[in-house]
C-alpha cells in the first residue's frame, strides 16, 4: 500500500491517497479543492474504490459530493457524525466560513463500532477516537504500519476539543488506550501537518507527558 499526503485548502487539510499494486484507490479526507484530488488520481490513473472520512468536520468533507460524483463511488463516516454532512452547524461550516455553509450528500456507508473494514484489497482495523469530535475514527493498516488519525493525534500536538462534542478526557483516554498501544514504529498520518512516527510523538509529544 502506497500513499500521497495532499494538502488542501486554507486549513491545509490533508487528504490522503491510498493506492496498491492493481492502480485502485481510497480516498481520504477529501477536504477541499476536489479538482486536486482529481486530477491526482487521474494523472496517476488510478481507479477509486471508496471515500474514507475520519471524522466530519468542514474542512474534511468539503469536496465530498464532487468526488463521489466523479468517480460513483461511496463515503464511509460514523454513525455519530452521519446527520453532520448535511448539517452546517455541526459540521462546523457556519460558525467558520463567512457566509458560506458546506452541505454533503448523505454518507452510504455506515460506521457503527469498531472493527476491521475490507474494500477491496485494502484492509484496515477501525479504532473509535473520540475527543476532538464525537464521530472520530482511525483507521489502522497493520500491514503497512500506518494509522490514519485524523485530528486526534499530530506531530507535537493532538486535536483541538473546544468544538461541539469535543472533550480533552475523553480525546486522551482515546490516545491512551487506541494509539499509544501500537507498535512505536507505526506511521502516523495525520489530518493537518507533516507524518510523523509513534516513537517520535511518545518521546517529545508535550500533550503525551506521563502516558
Amino acid at each position: 500500500m502506497n500513499y500521497y499526503q495532499l494538502p488542501l485548502g486554507p486549513l491545509g487539510t490533508n487528504c490522503y491517497i491510498v493506492s496498491n499494486a492493481k492502480k485502485e484507490c481510497l480516498i481520504i479526507d477529501p477536504g477541499e479543492e476536489s479538482q486536486k484530488i482529481i486530477q491526482y488520481v487521474n494523472t496517476k490513473q488510478l481507479k477509486p474504490l471508496a471515500v474514507l472520512l475520519t471524522h466530519a468536520h468542514f474542512d474534511h468533507i468539503g469536496a465530498l459530493d464532487e468526488v463521489r460524483k466523479a468517480y460513483s463511488i461511496p463515503a464511509y463516516v460514523h454513525k455519530k457524525e452521519a446527520n453532520w454532512l448535511a448539517d452546517a452547524s455541526l459540521n462546523g461550516s457556519s460558525h467558520f466560513l463567512m457566509g458560506q455553509s458546506i452541505v454533503q450528500q448523505p454518507a452510504e456507508k455506515i460506521i457503527t463500532d469498531e472493527g476491521k473494514l475490507s474494500i477491496g484489497d485494502f484492509n484496515f482495523a477501525i479504532f473509535e477516537t473520540p475527543g476532538h469530535s464525537p464521530g472520530s475514527v482511525s483507521y489502522y493498516a497493520k500491514e503497512d504500519g500506518y494509522l490514519f488519525s485524523g485530528d486526534v493525534l499530530f506531530k507535537g500536538s493532538i486535536g483541538r476539543t473546544d468544538l461541539p462534542g469535543g472533550s480533552m478526557d475523553v480525546l486522551m483516554q482515546s490516545i491512551h488506550k487506541k494509539i499509544l498501544v501500537l507498535p512505536e514504529d507505526t506511521i502516523i498520518l495525520s489530518g493537518h501537518g507533516p507524518v510523523t512516527l509513534l516513537q517520535d510523538e511518545m518521546d517529545a509529544n508535550p500533550f503525551l507527558n506521563g502516558f
